[in-house]
């Protein structure tokens, strides 16, 4: 199948904060599908507003729309009942990435995940961003928060949605496509190729020509797309001029990256950084703060989130400038992101969008978190300093195994 260009000038563009944002617009979306929706997610969960997003899901497969739904093999697993049955019962199509076996993730070939977050309706809407299917007030392994999680999407119309929507197609008919031959029907495997090829047939709603916006999809995985996503971003610094705020969740960038950042911070950019300020997974919070040391010393402004867990995989350059550029996605500026998983960011240029985004991210900082100092840093207790190398050594040590370079 070939792809479409997952880049143009003519796309209408919102930003959507948190699921309270994401999940209406989204489920509205699918209530007036037609012929297709499909949605990929790393946590698909039931719990509180979930429930209306697998309700929405259900109710369109019932009235004959065709339903794709993959979730990720440790995001997810199997979804809970009576939820599944629901949706199985619906008619609406569920597969698996990489489902974990006995060993689970003991197996290096188990550690690349599905971790983009996508759902396109009709070929003609996109929803891109860091939001799972999951409820703003719950954490999957904290239970219930007092403040919702801070995150970021993105709905789409224009030229890059029947982009995302050829390479969902091809994930999902490849994953059938190894189910088919694993099982050994190749005629069935005939069959959903060509039922592939005729559903690409179909007529759309149409989306060109009705925005102004410039916008690009960029993926990565471990075959076509290996680091598009970070060469944006480096390439982005290196031509910010006033201003770059960045929020990412799991912040362990790679020498070139945080070359960039320091080089900006040294020509006199403002930088500044909204982390993850709370503690949620032991590998993540330890293993990133090795790497504060050098940022804080060029001037780069480290602030972390606080409220509740900072979920949000975005940047803003320029906002105010004459090339603002600015990205929503899924993708964490770590190894794990960068160099293992699925991953979707959408790139905006566009002076209204980049300067709402950015607003949003100084309101976050400024009523959410606090600057961390660097001669506290420094001087954080001898055991947060152990937990930290033991964290990074173990981070360099499954990008070792890997054989990757970061």
């Amino acid at each position: 199948m070939k792809l479409p260009s997952p880049v143009g000038s003519d796309h209408r563009i919102a930003l959507l904060q948190g699921a309270q944002e994401l999940f209406p617009a989204l489920i509205a979306e699918v209530d007036r599908a037609r012929s297709d929706v499909q949605m990929e997610t790393y946590i698909f969960s039931t719990l509180g507003a979930g429930a209306e997003v697998v309700r929405a899901l259900a109710r369109a497969a019932r009235r004959g729309v065709r339903v794709h739904l993959v979730v990720d093999g440790v995001g997810t697993g199997r979804i809970a009942e009576p939820w599944g049955s629901e949706l199985a019962a619906a008619g609406v199509q569920v597969r698996v990435y990489s489902p974990l076996g006995p060993l689970g993730l003991l197996l290096p070939r188990r550690w690349p995940r599905l971790h983009r977050k996508l759902c396109v309706v009709d070929g003609a809407v996109l929803f891109c961003g860091g939001i799972n299917v999951l409820d703003d007030f719950h954490d999957p392994n904290w239970g219930r928060l007092a403040a919702p999680r801070l995150d970021f999407a993105v709905r789409v119309e224009g030229t890059l949605v029947d982009f995302a929507s050829s390479v969902m197609e091809q994930l999902w008919w490849r994953m059938q496509a190894v189910e088919d031959a694993r099982r050994r029907r190749l005629a069935r495997l005939l069959a959903d190729w060509r039922a592939a090829r005729a559903l690409r047939r179909q007529p759309r709603r149409g989306t060109q020509g009705r925005g102004g916006v410039r916008a690009a999809l960029l993926l990565r995985d471990n075959v076509r797309f290996r680091s598009r996503i970070e060469r944006s971003y480096r390439r982005a610094i290196a031509q910010a001029r006033q201003e770059i705020i960045i929020a990412n969740a799991y912040f362990i960038p790679g020498g070139k990256l945080r070359r960039a950042l320091v080089l900006a911070a040294r020509r006199g950019v403002r930088v500044r950084l909204l982390l993850q300020g709370r503690y949620e997974y032991f590998m993540q919070y330890h293993a990133a703060r090795p790497v504060y040391g050098a940022l804080l010393a060029a001037g780069v402004e480290i602030h972390e989130y606080a409220p509740s867990f900072l979920h949000a995989k975005v940047a803003v350059i320029d906002a105010h400038g004459a090339r603002p550029w600015a990205t929503v996605g899924s993708s964490n500026l770590d190894p794990l992101s960068l160099l293992l998983a699925r991953e979707a960011n959408v790139m905006v240029r566009d002076a209204g969008f980049a300067r709402q985004l950015h607003a949003r991210l100084v309101a976050a900082i400024a009523s959410g978190s606090g600057p961390l100092d660097p001669q506290t840093h420094a001087r954080r207790p001898w055991r947060e300093r152990v937990l930290d190398r033991v964290a990074f050594a173990l981070m360099r040590a499954v990008l070792w195994v890997t054989g990757k370079n970061y």
